[in-house]
């Protein structure tokens, strides 16, 4: 399993991770990456590229999406209901980072 930051105290057992959806996503979005990296080494046309391009993005949005929802629905709820002011802030700063990182893009 991996973290990007310490799991919140209460997830730690990665629940929306373990969730079948998200791994067979991956998964899925792996094996088109792997042949889009055929298609570039085949000389494909450069549209069939970006519309393969365009569906592993989509892919990986939805898998951002499940997790981001997953995360709302523990560490966030449990730092809003929980005692320590810290934690709270600590979470919800991290949620408008990941919200700022993604109007970058």
């Amino acid at each position: 399993m991996i973290w990007l930051s310490p799991p919140h105290r209460g997830w730690g057992k990665g629940e929306p991770m373990k969730d079948p959806q998200v791994m067979t996503r991956l998964k899925t979005a792996e094996g088109h990456l792997r042949g889009i990296q055929r298609m570039v080494d085949d000389d494909v046309y450069c549209i069939d590229i970006i519309r393969q391009i365009q569906a592993v993005q989509s892919a990986l949005n939805r898998v951002s999406s499940m997790l981001l929802e997953g995360h709302l629905n523990s560490c966030l709820i449990g730092a809003v209901r929980g005692e320590d002011p810290d934690e709270r802030e600590r979470v919800l700063k991290e949620i408008a980072e990941v919200f700022e990182a993604a109007t970058k893009v």
